[in-house]
């Protein structure tokens, strides 16, 4: 890299029919409507103004850069980048985001536009426009692009000045902005092919099924997606409506839910009639997969599948799935035709690196759980040895005691953060992180030494029963106590086992009140210091972690409880939301787990383009070729120990196939 180019596009829309606002970003630059007005660009720490390039000059402009060595800055490059890429074929060497910088430094909520980050900085805001361009899609007065190319040359000002504040002193990690060109580039440059007959093919089976089980129940999709019709119609052939008190209202309501008990005992049930209509239900109301099947279907009509992630996304660092974009590539179903749909191009294949257990290492790392600790060092079975430890049961393996290391399993991978018995009791019910769903019954209580009077006894108790009531679940009251219990038993099982683990969260406790309260309480609780433990350092209002970037809690402050507890709380950016020892703890694992992951993205995207990202998951582009070699080679970079934490050994379990739902 030798120069970073800061631009901005001015484009033609209509606020009616052609805008950013009421499509996504791929749609609106690949729309035939498309046409950008001009750009403006400067060359950071560069004296000279930034330079208007009218929509005539675009093109030979582009193709005098030399993009082998030209980086590009833009605030929301996404945008601009896509633009350049898409419409006029060049992609820069690297891609800088004062938006994604922007999003790491001062939280994930509002605040964020090039106006705003201006006021914050003292920078020049954008006056009222004099003309508007809303509605302009072939021409522009001289004079209106006139003043769209001051406001476009002020924008790329701005945007460099924002950078300068943003990077003050070079203090953001260089690391980071390789994930923010990382990130861009799963999108700008965009590689994976949709299978668009896979698509149609799916789309028609399910329109088919669906309309001919309608033409078969003589009922239409309104009468199936309206809860009253629904009702008339389960009336008219002589079956009461199932109803819940709601925990919502605390009235009643109709239990029409697929979770709802009452609502599967008919579909399961002997009433065929009522059974089918509850299955055409569920298919009318289900639209996830088949709208995000035309979603793709309209993609891949346009061209190749841009991954929309945002950098820093979450609180804790990790990607969500961008705005707007009408695609949540974090929550594709494995197994579903919609996974599969997704293809490396001719002559590739994709590589899957999936990080194992590596929330756990690191809490076990955190907490200095050292039987956990070595349990990974072992390379073994780790949930089996840890329900070894859990259970007190010596040699145990998944042969032996499959529903104990299940148990464990869950355990281990959720329990870690204070989870109570009834959260772990519902997540285990819907499917606990994307696992099937399970139903804890008799004959594994008595595998645990639960006796029928603990069951009794455990629900009597009428604030147990309270937190039961508003689960969601498929089973009868009888059977979610059961259940109930025996979650209750594996959390204080846990507990017991992992000793350490519950001193970290005391120790987080004692953090909040000794170091990240704010100005205003520090003298209350104990006044305030800088704390480091293990390479995470505590302080008024933030937590640096080891890569320099910080977990932050603003405006912290404690105030007494009903039981005189203190409860802190911080603002959110969308209200104030509470902190405590476990929650904290579960904040402070998943931004350092995050940074393996991380750090062996980068090695690896040197050699081999990450095209998609999904929690611990890496995908990457492998010429075909190259395959095996590649999987050797990916798993080394995916597992090399981290100098954060020594001593924690890394494991990745691989996959490849030129499907992305049949690589792993």
């Amino acid at each position: 890299m030798i120069r970073v180019l800061v631009i901005d596009f001015e484009t033609a829309w209509d606020r009616k029919l052609y805008s950013i606002k009421s499509m996504t970003t791929e749609e609106y630059i690949r729309d035939k409507r498309f046409k950008a007005w001009g750009c403006a660009c400067k060359e950071v720490g560069s004296n000279e103004p930034a330079e208007w390039v009218g929509h005539d000059r675009l093109a030979s402009y582009f193709a005098g850069i030399d993009w082998g060595t030209t980086a590009v800055m833009a605030h929301n490059a996404q945008f601009d980048v896509s633009i350049l890429s898409w419409r006029y074929g060049h992609m820069p060497c690297a891609i800088f985001d004062t938006l994604s910088m922007a999003r790491a430094l001062y939280g994930t909520e509002g605040g964020l536009s090039l106006d705003k980050l201006a006021a914050r900085f003292g920078l020049p805001t954008k006056n009222a426009a004099l003309h508007s361009t809303d509605g302009l899609l072939d021409t522009l007065s001289p004079e209106v692009e006139m003043e769209l190319a001051a406001y476009c040359v002020q924008d790329v000002y701005v945007c460099e000045e924002i950078y300068k504040r943003l990077n003050e002193g070079n203090s953001f990690p260089i690391k980071e902005l390789r994930l923010i060109d990382l990130t861009l580039r799963m999108y700008v440059n965009a590689v994976l092919v949709l299978d668009k007959e896979m698509l149609v093919d799916a789309i028609e089976t399910e329109r088919s099924a669906r309309e001919d089980l309608l033409e078969r129940l003589k009922v239409t999709e309104a009468d199936l997606a309206s809860n009253d019709r629904f009702a008339e119609v389960l009336r008219s052939i002589g079956v009461p409506p199932p109803t819940k008190i709601s925990p919502r209202t605390n009235k009643e309501a109709f239990a029409f839910a697929k979770t709802d008990a009452l609502f599967q005992a008919l579909v399961e049930g002997d009433n065929e009639a009522a059974s089918l209509l509850c299955e055409a239900r569920m298919m009318v109301k289900s639209t996830q997969s088949r709208t995000r099947a035309q979603r793709f279907l309209s993609i891949a009509s346009r061209g190749t599948l841009p991954v929309p992630l945002t950098y820093y996304g979450a609180h804790t660092g990790r990607w969500t799935a961008s705005k707007g974009s009408g695609l949540n590539m974090q929550n594709l179903k494995r197994g579903s035709f919609l996974r599969r749909a997704v293809c490396a191009p001719e002559g590739y294949t994709l590589v899957v690196a999936d990080l194992a257990q590596i929330e756990p290492r690191v809490l076990a790392y955190l907490s200095d759980f050292r039987e956990l600790l070595r349990v990974f060092s072992a390379r073994g079975d780790p949930y089996a040895s840890f329900g070894a430890i859990m259970f007190n049961i010596p040699g145990m393996t998944k042969e032996s005691h499959p529903d104990l290391r299940q148990s464990a399993k869950s355990a281990l991978l959720g329990c870690g953060y204070g989870m109570g018995w009834a959260n772990f009791a519902g997540q285990l019910l819907t499917g606990f992180l994307g696992a099937p769903p399970v139903l804890y019954g008799i004959s594994f209580a008595k595998q645990l030494g639960i006796s029928p009077r603990q069951v009794e006894f455990f629900g009597r108790d009428e604030e147990t029963m309270e937190r039961m009531r508003v689960i969601p679940r498929t089973c009868t009251n009888e059977e979610l106590l059961v259940h109930c219990v025996i979650c209750s038993h594996i959390i204080d099982t846990y507990r017991v086992s992992a000793q350490p683990v519950q001193r970290f969260w005391r120790v987080c406790d004692d953090y909040i009140a000794k170091c990240l309260v704010e100005d205003s309480d520090a003298a209350k609780f104990g006044g305030r210091r800088s704390i480091s433990h293990k390479g995470v350092t505590f302080a008024p209002g933030r937590i640096t972690l080891p890569n320099g970037m910080a977990l932050r809690y603003p405006d912290l402050h404690g105030s007494p409880d009903e039981k005189g507890r203190v409860q802190w709380t911080y603002d959110t950016g969308k209200g104030r939301t509470k902190l405590y020892g476990g929650k904290l703890t579960e904040n402070i694992v998943q931004a350092v787990a995050r940074l393996p992951m991380t750090d062996g993205m980068l090695r690896v995207q040197k050699r081999y383009p990450c095209v998609l990202t999904v929690h611990d998951e890496a995908v990457f582009l492998v010429p075909k070729t190259e395959e095996e070699e590649a999987m050797k080679w990916v798993e080394q970079q995916m597992t090399k120990e981290a100098p954060y934490l020594p001593g924690v050994p890394l494991e990745v379990s691989m996959g490849s196939s030129k499907r992305y739902g049949d690589a792993k």
